[in-house]
Formats: C-alpha cells, structure tokens, sequence
C-alpha cells in the first residue's frame, strides 16, 4: 500500500503539501498540485479516511432518522442521500423510530459523544425540543429535515421540502378542472403538519372554485393502505358520495382504487383518484395512478449537501429550502361522468 510519504517523495514535495492537497486541492499552487494528482494517480494511494476523520474529530457517520424503512417514498430520498455521502467518504447510520419519544438532549448526546457527526430526519415525527443543557462550549447537533417538518417543534431547524400546500392545491385544482365537484381528501395522520398543509391546500382549492367541502368528506386515513380501504368504504356509503378522491400519499391511493374495485366501481369510470409522492409503484397500478411527483432523489442529494455545509461549521440558516413538484397525469383520473 503506498502511503502518503511515496506520494510527497514521487511529487517532489513535502508531507504537508500532499496532506493540504487531500483536504483542499485548491489551497495549493496548480503546479504542486498538478504534481500531486499525478503521483496519487501513479502509486494508487488511498488516504485512511478513518485517521483523517479522528485528527479532524469526526466520526466520518451520520445518521439519518425515519419514522418507516419500509416506504417506498424514502428509497428515492436514500439513493440521492448515499450518493452524496458516498462522494464525501461518509457512511450513514440508519434509524427507524416511529412515535419516537427521544429528546433533543439525548439526540446530541449521540452526536457529542462522537457516534454520528450530523443527524437527518426523514419525516421523522419526534418531538424535539431545545436543547437545555448542552455542554458548554460545544455546538448542539447539527440537524437537517428532509422532506418536511410534521410537528411544529421541528420548524426550529432548516429543511429541504416541495411546497405541500402548493401542491395539494394544484392536485385538487386539476380534478375540479376535469368537472369533479364532489371531491373528498383521504389524510395522513391527524396531528401531522405535512397532513395539515396537504388538507389546506386541498381546502384552498376548493373555496376558490366556490365548491363546498362536505361535513363527511375529510376522512383520516393514516397513510396506510389498509387504513385508506376502510376510509373509501365509508365515503363511497354516503348519501352525496364523491366523485374523486384525492389521496395525501400513494400507498393510500393504492388502498382506495382496491376498495373502489371491490365494490365493484370503475376507476376513474365512477370514481377517479389522485395521489401524491409518485412512489415506484404508481405508474405500474391498475390504472397507473395520477399523482403529484416530489423529486425524491433531489431531496436526499441537497439534505446531505446541507448537512455537510452545517458539519463544517457553515451558517445555513433554518429556512426551507423548496424543490418543485410536478402533477403527473395518468389514467386513475378522468372527467366527471
């Protein structure tokens, strides 16, 4: 294994130049640095990322915190996640803690007794609170929400998200376009603010198509397939039935088009439904589901790079950092027969 000696020897330079070099190429002269690349290239010379991350105090992990391995949502946002890390030397520790009950006391402690560098929370709904006795002289945990805050304790750190009230409102707009006076919402779970801000945008659209919202038409269906079915079952029973469903996930929407069918209802023949995330399965559903896309990879990729940024030590402030969305049309939805 060649070390980092071989390489200052081939280059003609000193250790310190090499190490400088490997830490940030642009700190040197282009003509050391020119030398430098083409003896790391010639001995094959690796540095030990884990003596660099202990003479730098890091750990060289961070952890990322979700409330469901299982969704099929987070896969895009970990693929643009490991990406970044990947590029960067970082490994990721992953951590599912659905209700998570854990304190901001104790999610510090992780990171100041050296087990994580950073955290980032993918929808996570822990409550965190303020620190109240972080050691002195040493910063709290750098933290960073991907995807959005669902509690209003977590609007204190910065994140990177779509706008959901936004996109709600262009979902619920589109099936209104297509004729649908009678639309119900399918929510997530009732306390969750990404619910709240769906649910609102839905609302918005409503209101200013001059359309009413039924007492019984906003029925929790708490992000599950199993839990949408019961919630179509009990829409499709009333008395002004809707029309068209708009789901706040997909797996939902999944839940709703399987009831639908059940009762032996068309989709979007009788009923059309919408979803929202574009989740892999979407567009290979019987039919391929109409939905609002969030750019899942996006997402994962500029969470890491914010990250990092606050590792390092940069202010990056607390405000949202918002990526587009995009309504994608497929065949789930349809005009008002």
């Amino acid at each position: 294994m060649a070390s980092i000696k071989d390489v200052a020897k081939l280059a003609g330079v000193s250790i310190a130049t090499v190490s400088r070099y490997l830490s940030d190429p642009e700190s040197i002269k282009e003509k050391n640095r020119i030398r430098v690349e083409q003896a790391v290239t010639r001995t094959g010379y690796a540095p030990n990322t884990l003596a660099q991350n202990f003479r730098r105090g890091k750990t060289g992990l961070v952890m990322v915190v979700l409330s469901n391995v299982g969704d099929p949502f987070f896969t895009g946002v970990m693929t643009g996640i490991s990406r970044v890390a990947d590029s960067e030397g970082y490994s990721l520790l992953i951590r599912e803690m659905e209700m998570n009950t854990l304190s901001w006391d104790q999610y510090s402690a992780m990171v100041l007794s050296k087990q994580a560098d950073g955290i980032i929370l993918l929808a996570s709904i822990c409550p965190l609170t303020p620190a109240s006795s972080t050691p002195a002289g040493r910063r709290p945990a750098p933290i960073v929400l991907g995807c959005e805050n669902v509690t209003p304790e977590l609007g204190q750190f910065p994140s990177v998200r779509i706008d959901n009230v936004k996109a709600a409102r262009e979902g619920a707009a589109y099936l209104i376009e297509q004729g649908h006076r009678q639309i119900a919402f399918i929510s997530g779970i009732a306390d969750s603010m990404l619910t709240a801000d769906r649910e609102r945008g839905y609302r918005l659209a409503m209101a200013e198509a001059g359309l009413p919202v039924g007492a019984d038409w906003v029925v929790e269906g708490r992000l599950s397939i199993a839990c949408a079915r019961s919630a179509t079952r009990q829409l499709l029973q009333l008395d002004n039935a809707p029309t068209a469903l708009f789901c706040g996930n997909d797996e939902m929407a999944i839940g709703a088009i399987h009831e639908i069918k059940a009762c032996g209802m068309q989709v979007p023949g009788d009923v059309s439904v919408l979803g929202f995330d574009d989740i892999r399965y979407a567009e290979v559903m019987d039919p391929p589901l109409t939905t609002i896309a969030q750019p899942a990879e996006q997402i994962g990729e500029r969470t890491m790079k914010r990250l990092l940024r606050a590792i390092e030590g940069q202010d990056i402030g607390t405000e949202p950092e918002i990526v587009k969305h995009k309504l994608i049309v497929r065949e789930s939805t349809g005009p008002v027969s």
